[in-house]
């Protein structure tokens, strides 16, 4: 039997490095990743060096000078001309609008009666920036008349961040639980697409054979489950070259993009935009580096090693399971148009672990939603991933629930594996009936 297996995996795999759609894809998919990235931070430097020009009619005695110039927005003061004066002007000049500030007694009246004229729908961060300067000013003007002065109202504006701590006594800094879990969720998105794609093509695989009734001569000498994991076996070989050559070669073309085209990468960070316009001083600058040294630490000290390896094995026992499945629904159509009732099912439990898996994760990575999603072995993969950079045991994910996920996921897969075998037997060699759930249910119940 081994030795049968052993030439069904070798087959499979030759047939796909082989194939000439799968060469020229791990030839171009590096350099067309490679390449959206250059081109996303390209195009995020330059939206970043865009400064929006906003022409302002200030006929008040108020807001005189509280509309200053930030980083991604100037302002044009168009004193002594009326209101369709300075629409026209705007609207020549290609600005990106007109702030109408009309002469009213108070403060309260002029916001009130302010207005942006554009041309088009306006910036978000346009809108968000003015919005911040009348809501300061209103905000000072009432203090103003309830008595506080405004070098009082300067001291009760000054921000505050809480300090934070372990119990051991070392520094933290927020927002940590995210970045795990978004590691966590690179390398669980990395199961869902490896899934999809390369189970996709252990299903086209079957249905190809078996409409050209290969198959048939096949199954004459290896049976159907030996044939059945074969194929899985083989694919999954096949799309790991493919996955590794990418990892390098895409690695290799960044560095040397980063090198010498000159790409700043961090432009995608977009931790270079400042909505305040205010250059922080060197006590801010300083507090700032060592907010960045805490993120390192905190990310080294990522467990990379267990990371790493529940990686490796969640992704065998998770790409099994849905492959054998992908196998069987491949065996039970005559052509990939009557996959569709069937792909929706499989599909449906990896979104939900994607997005329930970020919502339950980042709000409460112990919770009993993320908890019995990392249990449950059609989302363990992913959401399991997403709680493990916290690491195992105190504060982390407990012993207990990362061993029964691994061994529900081997139990769901022996179980899975089993089921798919009797649909995967009997389907190879049905034809010309298009299969329902009903249907499926009879083969399950042959031996």
């Amino acid at each position: 039997m081994v030795g049968k297996l052993g030439l069904i995996i070798k087959r499979e795999y030759l047939a796909k490095v082989r194939n000439r759609s799968f060469i020229v894809m791990t030839i171009l998919s590096p350099l067309l990743i490679v390449g959206m990235i250059v081109l996303i931070a390209y195009l995020t430097k330059i939206n970043s060096n865009e400064v929006r020009v906003v022409s302002v009619l200030n006929e008040s005695s108020f807001f005189q000078k509280e509309f200053k110039p930030t980083k991604g927005t100037s302002y044009v003061h168009m004193d002594g001309l009326t209101l369709e004066e300075a629409k026209d002007s705007t609207n020549a000049l290609g600005y990106d609008g007109l702030l109408y500030l009309p002469n009213e007694k108070d403060v309260e009246q002029v916001a009130k009666s302010a207005y942006l004229y554009t041309k088009d729908n306006p910036n978000t961060n346009v809108i968000q920036q003015l919005e911040s300067v009348f809501q300061k000013q209103l905000r000072q003007d009432r203090l103003e008349r309830l008595g506080v002065s405004s070098d009082q109202f300067s001291r009760v504006e000054q921000p505050f961040d809480l300090q934070l701590s372990t119990f051991d006594g070392e520094r933290s800094v927020k927002g940590i639980n995210e970045i795990k879990a978004f590691i966590g969720g690179g390398f669980g998105y990395a199961i869902m697409m490896f899934i999809i794609i390369y189970g996709g093509f252990v299903m086209r695989s079957v249905i190809e054979e078996k409409t050209s009734r290969i198959i048939e001569v096949i199954i004459s000498s290896v049976k159907p489950f030996q044939l059945m994991l074969g194929k899985i076996i083989g694919t999954s070989l096949a799309g790991i070259t493919q996955f590794t050559i990418w990892l390098i070669s895409a690695s290799v073309l960044l560095l040397l993009a980063v090198t010498f085209l000159g790409i700043d990468l961090g432009e995608l960070s977009g931790n270079s935009a400042m909505t305040s316009g205010a250059m922080p001083g060197m006590s801010q600058y300083a507090a700032m580096d060592s907010d960045m040294i805490m993120y390192a630490k905190e990310i080294l000290d990522i467990p990379w090693a267990l990371l790493i390896i529940s990686f490796f094995i969640y992704f065998v026992l998770g790409y099994l399971i849905y492959s054998s499945i992908y196998a069987a629904i491949g065996a039970a159509v005559d052509n990939e148009t009557d996959t569709q009732q069937f792909i929706f099912p499989i599909i449906l439990p990896l979104m939900l672990a994607i997005y329930v898996g970020f919502f339950s994760v980042f709000s409460n990575p112990h919770g009993p939603i993320a908890v019995g999603f990392s249990l449950f072995p059609l989302t363990s993969p992913i959401v399991m991933l997403m709680r493990l950079p916290g690491g195992v045991g105190e504060g982390g994910v407990p012993l207990w629930q990362l061993l029964s996920s691994i061994g529900l996921l081997i139990l769901t897969f022996l179980g899975i594996v089993s089921l798919a075998s009797r649909i995967y037997k009997v389907g190879i060699l049905m034809y010309g009936k298009k299969p329902s759930y009903k249907e499926l249910v009879k083969w399950l119940r042959y031996k």
